[in-house]
């Protein structure tokens, strides 16, 4: 049986290809077409990255209503491969405002282009084509910008008192924007607040950005802050400016109250009384410090892989979750996704090898706890959705991936194939055992939960309750879809099309699930499936940590190369 996981791993060999530099990418669009005579559309940029001929949504931006030319506030993130040619696609939507999704949202025009074309440019612009033909006279500019190498971040919180009135019939409904200004003397917007309705002295919510973008670095750097009153028609109304560093933003940790003037330049020449149009104050700043998915694994966290192929999860670290229903054929029949062919391997361990020796080399013990569900199992061929697939109830755990394979093999002629797909359980169990180590409070495990399927599960509602559980949790979900089946409902869960919430609307706290279909890897290089399968892992475990708080352990030895900068 060796043979077919060396068959396996010949045919899924890694070929690693190291990441030049993170990049961002700033995004603002020009002269988009009304939707019609009476309102301006509601524009948001969906970014698309393209892997074996297939486009896959990245990132979005937020959506701006009413406006014909937006400057998004939000930045995209990629990582710069030079090697590679990495075709990327804007996709510009007019989302209304009842619906946040773009299933029913007006498609706009996109734009096709490589990373290496806006990085070599810096700033790209093209016009926007809709069916090959451009679309009016819209087009999108897309501005490169290397990481500075200082990933800290900062939550800033402000609040003005007495703004200027600027409606007739109500009060301002205030929002306030922050530059960064370039050395070139060019601006790049940082963040754009929310709008307070009917407010002269409003509270905006705090935010968090990134030390990199807010100033690339440069403490002494000049930041533009602009108020602005909102009207629906998209034409707002200046209010004021003011300019200040992070140098001086910073004090505010010191306990010292900062405060700025708004001032509008029109005003302070014409009006000889003028003394400002409100004051804007900061209420909250506060440097977090951010690591990275080395700072933790060098700190000694581990990847906990469970194993999941129709069934369920239990241990730490990394569980494989296997699906036995009946869906998947006869294994002795040579149309069956779980054939055993004597010297090529099937779907399920050709995922399971690409996946499988990846996530081993960041678990200590290189033991999987295996699990399957949807099948009847002796000695009285009930149906279980949570069998150890060693059936070792006490002990599921195989020795690394060639165990869990070995281990596959044999369970296979001793069950009966049934059903239904349900897997919410699985992520239950998992979620248990990360629960136990969120109790911690220390980057120590980490739990990744791979389930290979093969179909719509049918337990859509608790899948949905069980993920949105397991996002405050240490732990991620893999998914790779085997077959042709319609996989629209994994689609769902990966948040794909809008943020993931349980039946009572709860939405996730973090994106934790990454589905890959199989089919589209077939035809693939080599370590597609593991490339594209395990992406999203190393900032889940961040994203996870940083947000709690949790510092990697033994930094010691390596923190200074992370410090903080005066």
């Amino acid at each position: 049986m060796s043979n077919i996981y060396e068959s396996a791993e010949a045919t899924l060999g890694f070929i690693s290809s190291p990441c030049l530099t993170k990049v961002e990418l700033r995004v603002a669009c020009r002269g988009i077409s009304d939707r019609d005579a009476l309102s301006k559309p509601d524009p948001c940029v969906v970014l698309k990255m393209q892997s074996h001929g297939q486009w896959f949504e990245v990132d979005r931006t937020e959506v701006i209503r009413s406006s014909s030319g937006p400057i998004f506030s939000k930045i995209f993130l990629v990582d710069y491969y030079f090697e590679e040619v990495q075709r990327l696609r804007f996709e510009l939507h007019d989302i209304s405002s009842g619906n946040n999704g773009l299933r029913d949202a007006d498609f706009l025009g996109a734009m096709e282009c490589t990373l290496g074309q806006i990085v070599s440019q810096r700033k790209l612009t093209k016009a926007l084509l809709k069916q090959g033909n451009t679309a009016g006279k819209s087009s999108i500019t897309v501005t490169a910008e290397e990481l500075s190498g200082n990933d800290d971040y900062v939550e800033l919180s402000f609040s003005a008192r007495k703004l200027d009135d600027k409606d007739f019939f109500s009060k301002s409904d205030p929002f306030l924007e922050i530059f960064r200004v370039n050395d070139d003397g060019t601006e790049s917007l940082v963040h754009r607040t929310e709008t307070v309705m009917n407010n002269l002295s409003p509270v905006w919510k705090s935010f968090k950005v990134s030390l990199n973008t807010l100033c690339s670095g440069n403490h002494d750097r000049e930041l533009k802050c602009t108020v602005w009153d909102w009207d629906s028609n998209g034409k707002h109304d200046f209010i004021g400016e003011f300019q200040t560093t992070f140098k001086e933003v910073r004090t505010e940790q010191d306990g010292k109250q900062i405060q700025w003037e708004c001032i509008n330049p029109k005003y302070q020449i014409k009006k000889k009384n003028y003394r400002n149009s409100g004051m804007v104050i900061l209420n909250h700043c506060k440097i977090i410090k951010m690591y990275s998915f080395l700072d933790y694994i060098m700190g000694g966290c581990q990847i906990q892989f469970t194993v999941g192929s129709g069934s369920y999860l239990f241990n730490p670290f990394c569980s494989v979750a296997i699906d036995f229903t009946a869906s998947n054929g006869d294994p002795r029949n040579s149309c069956s996704l779980h054939y055993i062919h004597p010297y090529q391997p099937n779907e399920y361990l050709k995922a399971l090898v690409a996946v499988g020796e990846i996530c081993q080399d960041y678990d200590s013990d290189k033991m999987f706890p295996a699990f399957g569900f949807g099948a009847l199992i002796p000695p009285d061929f009930k149906v279980s959705h949570d069998f150890a697939v060693n059936f070792d109830e006490d002990n599921p755990e195989c020795a690394g991936i060639q165990g869990v394979v070995e281990a596959y093999q044999n369970c296979l002629p001793k069950i009966q194939l049934y059903g239904p797909t349900n897997i919410a359980p699985i992520i239950q169990k998992v979620a248990s055992s990360a629960s136990e180590e969120m109790h911690t409070k220390e980057a120590m495990e980490y739990f990744i939960l791979l389930i290979l399927t093969d179909g719509v599960i049918t337990d859509m509602a608790d899948t949905r309750e069980a993920i949105v559980h397991a996002s405050h949790l240490p732990m991620s979900v893999i998914i790779v879809g085997v077959g042709n089946a319609d996989f629209t409902d994994m689609q769902i869960l990966d948040g794909d099309d809008g943020i993931l919430r349980s039946p009572k609307g709860e939405p996730v706290l973090r994106d934790i699930v990454q589905f890959v279909p199989f089919k589209d890897f077939k035809h693939a290089s080599p370590a597609a499936l593991a490339k594209s399968v395990l992406a999203e892992v190393p900032n889940q475990v961040v994203d996870y940590y940083n947000a709690k708080g949790i510092k990697p352990k033994c930094t010691l030895d390596y923190e200074s190369t992370r410090t903080f900068s005066p």
